[in-house]
């Protein structure tokens, strides 16, 4: 079986997204384990109600928490497959992305190069697409490097802004994006149908 591991810092309707794809069939999958950098926050709650394992994870020796390189030893004894950052707000450690080194993506609620980067995260993202005029958003599915917001692009969608009037009707417009990009690239990722050639990744039918 596929192995998921979750990353995410706050209510976790990315999360839930593809949990629900997982128990329709449409994602031959586990999600072994939800990991956050909060101890209360919705995506842990909604982990321990369907007995997913959690681990709070810290750079500072916090009561309870595990470590990057604790997490390292778990994921590989594991054996997990695929790592899915749904709304994780702390910067992954480079030595924690060199050991699965395109195994780990992330879901950015914005057409990425334009409006990534540190800081530009939630509402935050949506403001400054309000601001520029932007015609259209949407959300962006790509691997993980060492700088925020800047790996191998997967997936986009684009979605027509143009009659929106507030920021936080283009945040509702792309969630309802990013609800449907994810669970179909991690879905590509179980079935192996993704492909790197020559710094372009391919989704295969």
């Amino acid at each position: 079986m596929f192995r998921i591991v979750v990353f995410a810092s706050g209510r976790g309707s990315n999360l839930k997204s593809v949990y629900n794809s997982i128990a329709d069939g449409k994602i031959k999958a586990d999600i072994f384990a939800v990991v956050s950098n909060k101890k209360d926050c919705g995506a842990i709650d909604f982990a321990k109600r369907k007995n997913i394992n959690t681990y709070f994870v810290s750079n500072i020796n916090k009561i309870g928490s595990v470590s990057y390189t604790e997490l390292i030893n778990i994921f590989e004894s594991e054996q997990i497959d695929l790592i899915v950052l749904a709304g994780f707000l702390k910067k992954i450690p480079e030595y924690f992305i060199q050991q699965f080194e395109f195994k780990i993506i992330n879901i950015h609620p914005a057409l990425l190069p334009f409006f990534g980067g540190k800081g530009m995260y939630g509402i935050n993202v949506h403001k400054a697409v309000f601001s520029s005029c932007m015609k259209i958003s949407g959300a962006t599915v790509h691997f993980v490097d060492n700088i925020f917001d800047n790996g191998l692009i997967i997936a986009q969608q684009c979605i027509d802004i143009s009659d929106v009037k507030s920021p936080e009707e283009i945040a509702e417009k792309v969630l309802k994006v990013e609800h449907k990009i994810l669970p179909d690239v991690v879905k590509k990722f179980a079935e192996s149908k993704i492909k790197l050639d020559n710094d372009r990744v391919f989704l295969l039918e």
